[in-house]
């Protein structure tokens, strides 16, 4: 008995220290990070980093706009249908961010990862005119989600690491030429999941 009961404690010490070494960890300082974690915009490499409470706070540019990392914020806002045709992208699967030299980028998921192109600058001034939440978009760290595939409509201000989150759903469901059975629910459910957030 103390043998199965010494046993059973190796199996799951075992488990845990699995679980510990496959847990998310602060790309900045290799802390482990729990689920709900804080995100930093790298604006060198342009990717969102996992960041641990000290670091978010240590490395995050609090508003100043010259350091390198930008906390992401974590508010959504489901927004009314935004009439983003005016920007000519041609797809309806997209987000729109804000850059803080004053471009906007939109950005598409593919099988290869996110397509980006940049928006006429007018254009978008127009929306925004038309659509003034918009303008409380912070460069970089937050953009505008649309979803219209397939008849949805689905338009959020969203951090920017919801939309990574985004296309990395795109890339690991995506079959084939065309993207297969399970790209578009996957793609579905992931804007069934978003809630709101102040």
């Amino acid at each position: 008995m103390t043998t199965d009961g010494a046993l059973a404690r190796l199996i799951r010490s075992s488990a845990d220290a699995t679980a510990r070494a496959e847990a998310e960890r602060c790309d900045l300082c290799a802390a482990p990070v729990p689920d709900e974690h804080a995100h930093l915009y790298d604006t060198g490499g342009e990717q969102v980093r996992c960041a641990c409470g000290p670091c978010s706070v240590l490395f995050a540019d609090q508003g100043a706009g010259e350091g390198r990392y930008r906390l992401v914020p974590r508010r959504r806002i489901r927004l009314p249908r935004v009439d983003t045709e005016v920007l000519g992208v041609p797809v309806g699967l997209v987000f729109f961010v804000p850059r803080a030299d004053g471009t906007v980028t939109a950005e598409g998921p593919s099988p290869a990862g996110a397509m980006r192109w940049e928006v006429d600058a007018a254009a978008w001034q127009r929306l925004v005119e038309a659509w003034p939440q918009l303008a409380s978009l912070e460069p970089d760290v937050e953009a505008l989600l649309v979803n219209t595939v397939h008849g949805l409509d689905h338009h959020w201000i969203v951090p920017v690491d919801d939309c990574f989150r985004m296309v990395a759903v795109v890339r690991r469901e995506w079959r084939g030429l065309s993207g297969g059975g399970r790209v578009w629910p996957a793609v579905e459910q992931f804007f069934e999941d978003l809630t709101e957030r102040p």
